[in-house]
């Protein structure tokens, strides 16, 4: 059994690899206070492979991850390739699921919100380092809390 200590990251890899690199130079940044156990420093899944070897690398990144972020820009929702079948793994394994607008929006954004999230339990956030590092540490404890109250749907921070 492996130890699930990763965050599995999900993004249009197409748009939204910036995004991604930023999460990682934040990480590599010793002034700034952001950390995580990256799931993709497990393998490498290129999108020259066929899809099902893509899939079989992912599946071993939800394996060892404790929570499923995805990071949502303008054009994720129509994305078909990959990031449907992800939302569908995180719900299916029932993980926390962070929600990270692109557009820096404190809450759930309809307009680009993929739909298989619309009704899901989810914190739904800026994309603010200081933000996203509190919901990675703090949101896997909220989640297990408002499952047992048979609670779902959005959720975001106050300030």
């Amino acid at each position: 059994m492996s130890y699930k200590n990763k965050v599995y990251v999900a993004f249009d890899g197409d748009t939204d690899i910036k995004y991604y690199n930023m999460l990682k130079a934040w990480k590599a940044n010793n002034k700034i206070d952001f950390d995580f156990y990256d799931a993709h420093d497990l393998n490498t899944a290129r999108d020259s492979s066929l899809t099902e070897s893509i899939k079989n690398q992912l599946r071993v990144r939800f394996d060892n991850s404790k929570i499923f972020m995805i990071l949502v820009g303008e054009k994720t929702k129509w994305n078909r390739k990959f990031i449907p079948w992800e939302i569908e793994q995180a719900i299916n394994r029932d993980m926390p699921i962070i929600v990270v607008n692109l557009n820096n929006k404190r809450e759930k954004d309809d307009d680009l919100c993929p739909t298989l999230l619309r009704d899901q339990l989810a914190i739904h956030i800026p994309f603010k380092s200081k933000r996203i590092q509190y919901a990675i540490q703090n949101w896997i404890e909220s989640h297990k809390k408002y499952k047992s109250e048979g609670k779902n749907g959005a959720y975001f921070y106050i300030d």
